[in-house]
């Protein structure tokens, strides 16, 4: 894919592909619908009308038209769920194209991660309507939602790593009817938040019946005694009455078991049907050739090309689905009678937790992963116009930091009322020092240049025409806010997180910072002294970053580290008295600022 337009084709001809193979299975719903009323019926009236000339013929109807019925309502099934896929197929595309304008709406926001406290997600809009990964999440299952959450919360620090999912996510981007069958697959059976942690405690829970010797030779001597049984009726040798009477007692003792075998299957029955969807997903998985070696890996953890884990969960939906007759009341009576039917299976569920549940885990956690890389290759696949970055790290004596993009913009940005700036940082310790009037794009470029130096760092491609990246651990402050539960001001919490970064730097953590003008909540010259303070202490231990600020007098600092500071600005510039912002970043100190001329254009007072 090579524009937006061919991607938006794409989608669309999708869209219409399983728009014209909904009608016709539509279609073939109310046709074997009709077909099946009519075969009842026929197959009703036959029995009433026939039944006086004896049971031959109202036998032969039946076989004729009541088998048919059922197989076609087999079928019918098939149609219905198959109906549910080309809806859920539809919906996708039409989402995906809504998002291609910027209306990401349908999707998950993941407000439930949001951390006021996080380095830097809630600064940069990460989580939450209208964030960061509500834009990139198409996650299907809670284990991908997760594990997505968890890599914007936490980026990865290794060349090595990033250039892996980098790999993962180049080849996954242009499978786009893998993703889109994963995705739809995982939608119309999509479990809860606490799935995997109740999956997890399920599979390390102690065995209730299989512990015990003589519960698990029961079942087999109940069969055989049962078996005996029948030979010696048919031998003369046993009354009937007496099988009979023993046979009622078996299915009396069988009761002894129902309350535990009942409690599990309600504790556990649920949240075991998820793994039917989650087989379906891992068969999915098993059979995609994949190539880029953090697949491959993950590939392994399910099994590799043997289908180990899909038939293995396979196995326990089946062993689960007969569990299930013991809900017949009739066949209940009758297998547990003859086999001990629910301890015997309850048990075979136990002996496969006792086979699997060491790797259930681990299965699950491949899911997720997968999940996860389907929603950052789809990210890929939608912006054919972005770029993967390099990732530089090589090191000589101490880290020689590296930030250079060209062209960098905000994802969320409408593509074409994004202004593009660039970024220079070639050495450590550097800063770069913003200035400018209000609304000309100082916090705007802040966010843009940390969006996109996380999105380097999660391995997924960026905003940028060419960009190279040192991966250290960022950190921002540029939203800090009052505490009322923790009785915190602003200006305590600022300093609370200036204390943090200072830690962290102290302690050989390597960072890149964000801060947006710092020490707000103090007067004027107390947070200049600050300020100067602050960024000499960062000089001092190698730190590199960015600071936005309307305080021009910061610029000066470039005069103390010529090599290691450069001040950059957003203006605002007027003319024919009238405010224009290009949002362009240029070298050197802001030398317009704009808020007396906005309140006299407001009509406030300002006097000279």
């Amino acid at each position: 894919m090579d524009t937006i337009d061919k991607v938006s084709t794409a989608y669309r001809d999708m869209a219409e592909e399983a728009r014209r193979e909904l009608n016709k299975v539509q279609q073939q719903i109310y046709r074997i619908g009709t077909l099946r009323l009519l075969l009842f019926i026929a197959g009703i009236a036959g029995i009433i009308y026939f039944w006086p000339e004896g049971w031959a013929l109202p036998t032969g109807i039946a076989i004729v038209t009541l088998l048919p019925f059922m197989l076609l309502i087999k079928y019918h099934n098939r149609l219905f769920y198959r109906k549910d896929y080309l809806e859920k197929k539809v919906e996708i595309n039409e989402q995906e194209l809504a998002a291609l304008n910027y209306d990401i709406s349908s999707f998950d926001d993941g407000k439930e991660f949001e951390d006021p406290a996080h380095l830097y997600t809630y600064d940069l809009d990460v989580f939450g309507p209208h964030s960061l990964f509500q834009y990139v999440n198409r996650t299907c299952t809670q284990l991908g939602k997760k594990r997505l959450a968890s890599w914007f919360n936490k980026h990865l620090e290794k060349k090595e790593e990033i250039l892996k999912r980098q790999e993962a996510i180049r080849e996954l981007a242009p499978e786009l009817k893998f993703r889109q069958h994963f995705r739809i697959l995982g939608l119309l059976h999509k479990g809860k938040a606490a799935d995997e942690a109740e999956l997890n405690a399920w599979a390390a829970s102690p065995d209730v019946f299989r512990t015990k010797k003589f519960l698990r030779i029961l079942p087999a001597a109940v069969t055989a005694i049962n078996v005996a049984c029948i030979l010696l009726i048919f031998a003369g040798i046993l009354p009937a009455t007496i099988y009979g009477f023993i046979w009622t007692c078996f299915v009396i003792a069988g009761f002894s078991f129902t309350g535990k075998i009942t409690k599990i299957q309600t504790v556990y029955g649920k949240k075991l049907r998820i793994l039917a969807t989650y087989a379906v997903l891992l068969r999915l998985m098993e059979e995609q050739p994949m190539q880029a070696a953090l697949l491959k890996e993950i590939k392994e953890e399910i099994g590799g090309e043997e289908q180990g884990a899909s038939h293995s969960i396979r196995q326990l939906n089946k062993l689960m689905n007969e569990l299930d007759q013991r809900n017949n009341v009739f066949m209940y009576v009758i297998l547990n009678g003859f086999f001990f039917w629910e301890l015997r299976q309850i048990m075979r569920i136990e002996a496969w937790k006792k086979q699997y549940a060491s790797e259930l885990p681990r299965w699950l956690t491949a899911i997720g992963r997968i999940d996860a890389l389907n929603a950052l290759a789809a990210f890929a696949y939608n912006h054919p116009d972005y770029i993967y970055p390099a990732i530089v790290q090589e090191k000589v004596g101490h880290s020689p930091f590296r930030l250079r993009a060209e062209a960098l913009g905000h994802p969320l940005m409408q593509r074409d009322r994004c202004v593009r700036n660039g970024i220079d940082m070639e050495k450590q310790p550097f800063f770069i020092i913003i200035t400018g009037a209000n609304m000309a794009g100082k916090s705007t470029y802040l966010r843009t240049v940390g969006i996109n130096y996380l999105l380097a760092c999660i391995g997924s491609p960026v905003c940028a025409s060419q960009m190279e990246v040192y991966p250290a651990r960022l950190i921002t402050s540029l939203r800090t806010s009052d505490s009322l539960n923790d009785n915190e001001s602003y200006f305590f919490a600022e300093l609370k997180r200036l204390k943090l970064i200072i830690d962290k730097l102290q302690s050989g953590e390597e960072l890149f910072i964000i801060l947006d003008e710092i020490l707000k909540g103090t007067n004027s010259k107390d947070k200049q002294k600050g300020s100067f303070a602050l960024i000499k202490q960062f000089m001092a231990l190698q730190a590199n970053g960015i600071i936005a600020t309307h305080d021009l007098l910061l610029g000066t600092l470039i005069d103390l580290f010529p090599e290691d500071i450069r001040n950059y600005c957003f203006e605002a510039d007027i003319t024919d008295n009238e405010l224009t912002f290009s949002y362009r970043l240029r070298p050197g100190i802001a030398r317009n600022m704009n808020a007396c001329f906005l309140m006299k254009k407001m009509g406030i007072a300002v006097t000279d």
